[in-house]
């Protein structure tokens, strides 16, 4: 196992032990939820649509007014910076996962507790993949019983989830709603106000139906990078898409369905409120796509994911990112 206290975190320009990484309590980011970030991965140690990621959070910090000095440029070079610091404690079948947090900073009124400068803060912190998504392996036999909590998703109108922030209790609600079931398959799949679907509480969300790939159009979801990439892929493959509305009867009527996200790449989804979705099982142009996406990146994904979860299964087992366990009575 890799020696989690040598790992360190970038902190506005300095590297620090992942242990004292740390934000203050007057900042924005804790008063207010007021924070862009992204999470990037690797495979076979190399990032993937890194570029692409960091346009995406300089969006957000032009859309939210943070007024950070460091460029594009500079932020992904302080990124490499930072897999090159922690690669020497990661193991070599490891993976990294980076999480890029900016926020404005400490509230103006209280930049007399530090003399008189306040500046946004800038954190890059560098965690092993495995960690994140061994618990997960075994969906991709099982499958996701995706479940609609009551908690609904913010419209656009409200708060634009396009802009990938840090306000997201809505999607943590969501989550503890479906943690209630008494079934470990479950995970949230959210509406939006009039009943279409979005996406789940970090992943989006597709339907395969009459041989076409299906999505919700990018109104009132994240625009996520592996959305984008596993609809280019399909195409490549010759497979027609479409982003429409969906409703819970588009996809109880589905031939397949799948969750995508940076962290797990695809998940199968194959029970939809009880219901099976098609014959119940991970479809086959859910294992076209994740084989083609293996063989583009170099990494048989669901393999890798399963040796993880051998590895670290034990102590991942029973919640993740998604789900927590019950309270016991």
């Amino acid at each position: 196992m890799s020696d989690k206290s040598a790992r360190v975190v970038y902190m506005n320009g300095q590297f620090v032990a992942e242990a004292d990484a740390k934000v203050s309590i007057f900042d924005s980011a804790l008063m207010f939820g007021d924070m862009v970030f992204e999470m990037t991965r690797s495979f076979n140690k190399k990032q993937f649509m890194l570029r692409q990621h960091l346009e995406r959070l300089y969006r957000g910090i032009k859309q939210l007014h943070i007024p950070i000095g460091m460029a594009i440029d500079e932020m992904e070079q302080a990124i490499y910076r930072t897999i090159e610091a922690n690669e020497p404690v990661f193991e070599a079948h490891d993976e990294h996962r980076l999480m890029i947090n900016v926020s404005r900073g400490p509230l103006a009124m209280y930049k007399i507790v530090f003399g008189g400068k306040i500046e946004p803060t800038v954190s890059i912190a560098d965690f092993p993949v495995k960690w994140t998504v061994a618990s997960l392996a075994h969906f991709y036999d099982d499958g996701i019983h995706c479940v609609t909590p009551s908690q609904r998703a913010i419209p656009a109108t409200l708060l634009d989830p396009k802009i990938k922030n840090r306000s997201r209790m809505y999607l943590q609600v969501a989550n503890l709603q479906v943690s209630l079931l008494d079934d470990p398959n479950a995970m949230a799949l959210l509406l939006d106000p009039d009943g279409f679907v979005t996406e789940g509480t970090g992943a989006n969300f597709f339907i395969v139906r009459d041989g076409c790939l299906v999505t919700p159009e990018p109104r009132n979801c994240l625009r996520g990078t592996r959305r984008a990439y596993v609809l280019d892929l399909a195409q490549r493959l010759g497979l027609p898409t479409q982003e429409t509305n969906i409703e819970l009867y588009d996809v109880a009527s589905a031939d397949e369905a799948f969750f995508t996200s940076t962290a797990f790449s695809m998940l199968p989804c194959t029970k939809i409120n009880g219901l099976l979705i098609g014959d119940g099982k991970p479809g086959l142009v859910f294992a076209r796509l994740i084989g083609a996406w293996s063989e583009e990146v170099g990494v048989d994904i669901i393999a890798q994911t399963k040796a993880f979860a051998a590895e670290v299964g034990a102590l991942t087992s029973g919640t993740s990112m998604y789900r927590f366990a019950k309270e016991k009575a």
